[in-house]
């Protein structure tokens, strides 16, 4: 018997690739621009202080330019602001998606996502490139920009899922989201090489490529993203969501037909039935309301869930070069090259934990397993020697268990209960109930970033570990109550058929 993902490929058509790729790309280009930030920490963190950071591959003296703006007298002064940057623009970002997700399922998804890509272009623009061309250095103008930028990102993840939601049905939902949702991880390892690339030349010129090219694939996504198969005269139907719009009963009938008055009749009460249904079905497609998704069952211990686990997963995504820069002493472009590989474990792990999922029919087993080996993958990451090999493999251990059921909760968890039978038909809501569980994610990161920093300049990086494994503990504790759920109605549907056998 063929795995779910593979058993109505040959349902899937050319626009559902197309759609695959352009929203793939999207998050690719977003996540980019995004790491960049956390790319050029150590830069940023020399030219705002008097003098050039331990490790750090920037050769020169700002001299006048901190004598002019005097931004922090050291480095723990900036390393606390950078962390409190991480956390204004997760909070802003948290904020945006509980209203991006309500929006999206209310506005055309095309137009909000390429407003979000092209408008978080221009603030990652302005932020890193601009205000450094014109020697601009003020931490309130810093805040503003990046608060912008939170919110203008946030408009682009509840949309490119809820797209791939119209497109791809539940059969198969594990595997194709997760090996889709490692676009946020090959946006993360093509903006570490796209920054370490340009470093030597300042960090601004990160800031510069990224966000035009971010900016481009916002024009190609307006232009040519299909957010339904209605677009194209197609339904969603079945596991795959594919099937052909029925034709007009009518369209066979005769133009004259010699019982005129019958004909006319039966037209009346067809038009009739058919406005009747098609009231019915707008009553049923009406956008659901924001505190009603939140009561959907499971989205609130998902969501619980993931505010815990975006933590651990988003400090990594902002940390993990300072942290080899600074713990090892490793050059920044070294370190910046060095962090993919946690990138490439959350790659594997989506996909795989995904493909497992669908297979056994269970999510919620299959996260907590993973979250389990989490925890002593971190312990053991915490210990890594001063070797970049065995650091590698630490680290895709490491993303592999974080960043696997990260992307799991964020992609296709996130598409199941925006599609659950609880919605009794309405389609409208799989924006909605994504915002509201990246958004509750992003509020649990956004507090994490300057608890990280505060807690590394007090206590040390081993107490950031042992901060992250409470963390992970915390999320496995709010899906306990699924999986148990889940692995009684496995064991009662195989109860059941024995008993028929």
């Amino acid at each position: 018997m063929p795995p779910p993902c593979c058993g109505h490929l040959s349902q899937y058509t050319h626009h559902h690739l197309v759609v695959f790729l352009l929203t793939f790309t999207s998050y690719v280009l977003l996540h980019a621009s995004r790491k960049t930030f956390s790319n050029v920490k150590v830069s940023i963190s020399a030219q705002w202080t008097p003098s050039p950071q331990n490790g750090s591959s920037v050769t020169y003296i700002p001299g006048q330019t901190w004598q002019d703006n005097h931004l922090f007298e050291d480095e723990a002064q900036a390393t606390l602001f950078l962390g409190a940057l991480d956390s204004i623009f997760l909070f802003s970002y948290a904020v945006g998606l509980y209203l991006s997700g309500v929006i999206g399922d209310r506005v055309n998804l095309r137009y909000v996502l390429s407003f979000g890509l092209c408008g978080s272009a221009v603030m990652e623009f302005l932020f890193g490139t601009l205000t450094e061309w014109l020697q601009i250095y003020n931490i309130y103008l810093y805040c503003f920009l990046w608060i912008l930028n939170g919110l203008l990102q946030s408009a682009v993840w509840p949309c490119v899922v809820a797209v791939m939601g119209n497109w791809f049905g539940k059969s198969g939902r594990g595997f194709i989201f997760g090996l889709w949702s490692a676009c946020a991880s090959v946006g993360n390892i093509l903006g570490a090489f796209l920054a370490s690339s340009v470093l030597k030349y300042g960090y601004e010129y990160a800031f510069l490529v990224t966000s035009v090219v971010q900016f481009a694939g916002g024009v190609v996504v307006f232009f040519g993203l299909l957010t339904s198969p209605k677009e194209i005269g197609l339904t969603a139907e079945s596991v795959t969501g594919m099937a052909a719009v029925e034709t007009d009963t009518d369209s066979n009938k005769p133009l004259i037909s010699e019982e005129e008055e019958e004909v006319e009749a039966y037209g009346r009460r067809y038009h009739s039935v058919q406005e009747e249904q098609d009231e019915a079905q707008a009553e049923e497609q009406a956008p659901i309301g924001f505190f009603k998704a939140f009561c959907l069952p499971g989205v609130l211990p998902y969501s619980l869930a993931y505010a815990c686990l975006k933590l651990v997963n988003y400090s990594f995504f902002f940390w993990l070069p300072f942290y080899l820069n600074n713990n090892f002493g490793w050059k920044e472009a070294e370190a910046d090259r060095l962090s993919v590989w946690y990138d490439v474990g959350g790659i594997l792990g989506g996909t795989v934990q995904g493909l497992i999922s669908d297979i056994i029919g269970k999510r919620a087993p299959v996260l907590a397993v993973s979250l389990v080996f989490a925890m002593g993958a971190l312990v053991g990451y915490s210990r890594s020697p001063n070797d970049q090999v065995i650091n590698a493999a630490l680290l895709t251990t490491t993303g592999f268990f974080i960043g696997g059921p990260s992307n799991m909760i964020s992609s296709a968890i996130s598409a199941d209960l925006g599609r659950q039978e609880a919605l009794r038909g309405s389609q409208e809501a799989l924006a909605t109930v994504t915002g509201i569980v990246d958004g509750t994610g992003s509020i649990g990161a956004a507090g994490g970033q300057y608890l990280v920093s505060l807690i590394e300049s007090k206590l040390g990086w081993m107490c950031v570990f042992y901060f992250f494994v409470v963390m992970t503990a915390g999320s496995l504790l709010f899906i306990l109550p699924l999986t148990i759920r889940e692995i009684r109605a496995a064991w009662r549907d195989r109860v059941a058929r024995n008993r028929q056998l």
